[in-house]
């Protein structure tokens, strides 16, 4: 299951919509992923050795984003979900599908935030 994590977490800083952001910025997208500290930082060490991202004085530099396609990875369902990050009520559900699982449910906002294109 950690493993499962840990690739999903990758996939998602891969998909980083950012030039630069904070590391706590960093963390709050992959507390989407895991909320368990020692997780996390599996997650961006693991990044960096893999020249996913680069870090430094506490911003992380996504080495070679492969954005989102919100037409292909971008499936919405209808139903009772709580969003992943904010933890609102959701009636329509946003997830992304990486190779190494789905993320989400987002709301519409959240998963702009999440991906990096707000």
């Amino acid at each position: 299951m950690q493993d499962d994590r840990i690739a999903l977490g990758l996939d998602l800083l891969r998909s980083l919509e950012h030039d630069e952001l904070s590391v706590a910025d960093a963390v709050d997208r992959l507390e989407t992923v895991s909320t368990h500290p020692a997780v996390t930082r599996e997650i961006l060490d693991t990044a960096e050795k893999r020249g996913i991202i680069e870090r430094k004085d506490g911003i992380i530099r996504p080495k070679h984003s492969e954005f989102v396609s919100y037409e292909s990875q971008v499936v919405q369902k209808d139903g009772e979900f709580e969003c992943q990050r904010c933890g609102a009520g959701l009636s329509t559900g946003h997830f992304i599908k990486y190779d190494a699982g789905e993320l989400g449910p987002f709301g519409s906002s959240c998963i702009r935030k999440v991906t990096g294109r707000d």
